[in-house]
């Protein structure tokens, strides 16, 4: 597995199909999904990645409030979670602050919630 399909499988686990946000087709992706970022580096550059959980048909933030704290579940109960990718591993930590509220000033029934990761790459290049 290379970098940019690890972190599309750590985004994926959730229940939720995934997107990496330069692809998504938001009107095909349905009403609940997850969008997020793809970097990539090497061994000692910690990088900030996010994602997005979208609920496109809600005045509530229940939903996606659960959906935060399973995946902060997640983090912490396989603290850290490391992902076996080719010449290496990807090691992903919360990232603070974790997660965050988004308005969407299209709508007032769209709501958003933006997660904050930490990501290392143990590889050499």
């Amino acid at each position: 597995m290379d970098k940019s399909q690890a972190i599309h499988n750590f985004w994926s686990q959730f229940g939720l199909p995934a997107y990496d946000e330069n692809t998504v087709n938001a009107s095909k992706a349905g009403d609940r999904y997850i969008t997020y970022n793809v970097e990539t580096d090497s061994i000692g550059s910690v990088l900030n990645l996010y994602g997005n959980i979208w609920d496109m048909d809600s005045t509530s933030w229940e939903f996606l409030s659960r959906k935060a704290e399973e995946i902060a579940e997640t983090i912490e109960r396989k603290y850290p979670i490391s992902y076996g990718i080719d010449n290496g591993r990807l090691y992903i930590a919360k990232g603070t602050p974790f997660a965050q509220r988004m308005s969407d000033p299209s709508s007032d029934r769209v709501r958003r919630m933006y997660i904050l990761i930490q990501a290392e790459f143990l590889t050499a290049f």
